[in-house]
């Protein structure tokens, strides 16, 4: 088994729920902040150490602090380190989590040293150069890696399919600018596309999930599933449509959630599972992810993953024509 995991970096500083946003000068107690490790790739790379899959890490930090804190947090014997990069003079990504009870997070964020990460000369030996087997690359948090916005990025994703790579793609909407048109050449090379509702609804411009996932089918993505918070999970491929329920939990903070919904993906795929089941293996771990403030501090081990799967089952039900 074998797994890249690039794309954003990130330091979260999160507050544990508030009772509301503050006001103009108004101070509101939490019960707890915390520092904590964040972003797609980094979450996703830490889930699936937690599962016991050995990840290579490649993403861009700076040459300070928080960087060292992110360099140090993802220090996990199942994780190869040696693919990250470091910009010099920049802070890392960082991002400021605002957990309101009852709402949805907010957050206040800078991409830092995440805009100069690139897909360099040692990335594409690395693809080129791995035995055969399952192997899934993921990239995610495009849209906040201005500096993969290339043609060299469709290279890349075109070069890891030809070796026998899986490819996996998520996105983070950083901004308010047109999506499509830096998307749509990526989606041939994309064996599935990983966007929640709001972002398909921001990047295809059709607020129906299902008319989404055929949008991004259409320009040649393999398969789509889109998450949809607590409406659970839209799957569409060529072959296979259905939509998936979801799993029981207790909610603190929604934060790093999709990751381990890519992560309970990834980790499935790895093992020979079929779409249907890593559908399940994703929401189960995303589940699990919720009942913490941080992104990755209540995400199952693999054995609490396997008991859970055995003791709850996933409603499955046709999408409507």
């Amino acid at each position: 088994m074998t797994c890249v995991c690039s794309g954003i970096l990130f330091a979260d500083i999160a507050c544990w729920p508030i009772s509301h946003v503050p006001s103009e000068g108004e101070l509101i107690p939490t019960e707890k902040i915390e520092l904590n490790l964040g972003g797609c790739a980094a979450n996703v790379a830490m889930d699936l150490a937690r599962l016991g899959v050995d990840v290579t890490l490649s993403g861009c930090v700076g040459d300070d602090a928080l960087s060292d804190f992110i360099v140090r947090a993802v220090s996990d014997p199942k994780i190869d380190t040696l693919c990250l990069q470091k910009s010099v003079g920049r802070c890392p990504g960082t991002a400021m989590h605002i957990n309101v009870q009852g709402q949805d997070r907010r957050f206040i964020c800078t991409t830092g040293a995440n805009d100069d990460y690139v897909f360099n000369d040692e990335l594409f030996r690395l693809i080129e150069g791995t035995k055969p087997g399952p192997k899934v690359f993921y990239l995610g948090g495009f849209f906040m890696l201005r500096a993969l916005e290339t043609e060299r990025t469709v290279q890349f994703l075109q070069t890891a399919r030809k070796n026998g790579w899986t490819t996996l793609v998520d996105v983070v909407l950083y901004g308010d600018r047109p999506y499509w048109d830096t998307l749509k050449p990526l989606l041939p090379h994309t064996d599935i596309f990983l966007p929640n509702e709001h972002e398909g609804e921001k990047i295809t411009g059709e607020r129906n999930p299902y008319e989404q996932a055929k949008k991004f089918l259409d320009a040649g993505a393999g398969a789509a599933i889109i998450t949809r918070g607590e409406s659970g999970t839209l799957y569409c491929s060529a072959q296979e449509q259905f939509r998936a329920g979801v799993y029981p939990t207790d909610y603190v903070s929604g934060a790093g959630s999709g990751d381990a919904f890519d992560a309970g993906l990834i980790a499935a795929l790895l093992a020979g599972h079929d779409h249907r089941t890593a559908v399940c293996w994703g929401s189960a771990l995303g589940a699990s992810c919720v009942r913490e403030v941080s992104t990755t501090g209540g995400v199952f081990d693999r054995a609490e993953l396997l008991e859970f799967l055995d003791k709850h089952e996933l409603e499955f039900s046709a999408v409507p024509n």
